[in-house]
């Protein structure tokens, strides 16, 4: 029997529902924000969803400066840019307005422009993040824009070591944002694949961290009904981007997804994170394309866990029928079967094969995997994802 002994953390305040944006004003004000730094992505900073927002800020005279330097895949490069904006600006706190990037790197720059050593001294690893002075992390107020990554109540950011090609997770308890806006009004209109990619995104957190092992029985309560509603509102949110219903339900299914991945990720992520970082590939739509093939390889160890899923969500013929339903769920959703459909031209020789099996090992998520992940195992699972045979 698993050892009960585990250590549990929850989510922030968060206001979450159709309109509420209109209280940015009122939640900086809460946060002790006067003079943000709004940090978004550059895709998203000439669209008319930031500009409505960015005109409640001026309607409320709120002295702020906008920040986009912001790549898919943020880079230490980013965020010195950003540290840079932060402290010529004088600003007290973050507006982390965007998906996942956004958000993690809006983290990123409240917490390390106070601090005098190199981020990567703050990686996850035991307690790295107490060489942080946490007195130094400025506020941040989270407004999501996307369904997926659930940042806006994680406690970390990930961010791609250049020189390494590697995606490294930056850890402080206080990285976690003061107040989130979750707004789905934020998410209509939201294109068909990124609707997609960020949705499976969520249903990979919520996946992994209820198969990860370990007592937990509050993600595990978490996740099972997060999965349950990707499964039940990506597929309308996919088909109608003004399905704000649909939006409400895959937003909380987001950061259900975070919440509950304290429990711990698998080899889909540590799988996914150096592709990510080699292709510079969506990193939600990299999750769903391992994601079937991770799952089979897993089998031995969450089969009765999984019938169980299966039972909750409805699903029929229990670890065989979740498998099905995920395969048609990405095939409704259009996302590639295998890698080269994700990769155009994709060409990988044997050693970058095995040079990419030797980052997923060593990712801080593959320790959460319910089947050991060895060099083997991961060659295994790449040639799998390459070849498209589950």
């Amino acid at each position: 029997m698993t050892e009960l002994v585990s250590r549990w953390n929850y989510p922030t305040t968060v206001r979450f529902g159709r309109g509420r944006i209109a209280e940015l004003p009122d939640a900086l004000a809460a946060a002790g924000i006067g003079r943000p730094l709004f940090v978004t992505d550059p895709g998203l900073a000439g669209l008319p969803v930031a500009a409505r927002t960015l005109k409640i800020l001026d309607d409320a005279k709120i002295d702020y400066a906008l920040f986009s330097d912001v790549k898919p895949n943020p880079v230490e490069s980013n965020l010195t840019a950003g540290v840079e904006a932060f402290r010529n600006g004088r600003h007290d706190g973050v507006i982390a307005f965007g998906g996942g990037s956004a958000l993690d790197l809006g983290k990123l720059i409240a917490f390390q422009a106070g601090q005098t050593r190199p981020v990567w001294d703050f990686e996850d690893i035991g307690d790295w993040w107490t060489r942080a002075d946490g007195s130094a992390i400025a506020p941040v107020v989270a407004v999501p824009t996307t369904a997926g990554t659930g940042s806006e109540v994680g406690r970390a950011g990930v961010l791609t070591h250049e020189a390494s090609h590697t995606k490294k997770v930056i850890f402080h308890p206080k990285m976690l944002p003061v107040i989130v806006i979750a707004d789905p009004e934020l998410t209509a209109g939201m294109p068909p694949l990124i609707t997609a990619g960020t949705g499976m995104d969520a249903l990979a957190h919520c996946l992994e961290a209820y198969c990860a092992p370990g007592y937990h029985p509050m993600a595990d309560g978490i996740a099972v009904e997060g999965i349950r509603l990707v499964f039940e509102n990506l597929p309308k949110a996919h088909a109608d981007g003004n399905d704000l219903v649909a939006r409400a339900h895959m937003m909380s299914a987001a950061a259900m997804g975070a919440a509950a991945f304290q429990k711990g990720l698998g080899a889909i992520h540590s799988l996914s994170h150096p592709i990510g970082a080699l292709y510079d590939t969506h990193h939600g739509m990299t999750n769903a394309v391992f994601m079937p093939y991770v799952l089979a390889f897993n089998r031995a160890a969450i089969e009765e866990r999984v019938a169980r899923l299966a039972a909750y969500c409805g699903i029929g013929g229990g670890f065989d029928g979740f498998a099905r339903s995920v395969l048609d769920l990405r095939h409704r959703l259009n996302v590639p079967h295998a890698l080269p459909g994700l990769i155009k031209g994709l060409d990988m020789d044997e050693q970058r094969k095995r040079l990419i099996a030797d980052m997923a090992i060593v990712d801080p998520t593959a320790s959460g995997n319910p089947v050991k992940l060895d060099r083997d195992a991961a060659l295994q699972l790449l040639d799998q994802a390459i070849a498209g045979t589950v």
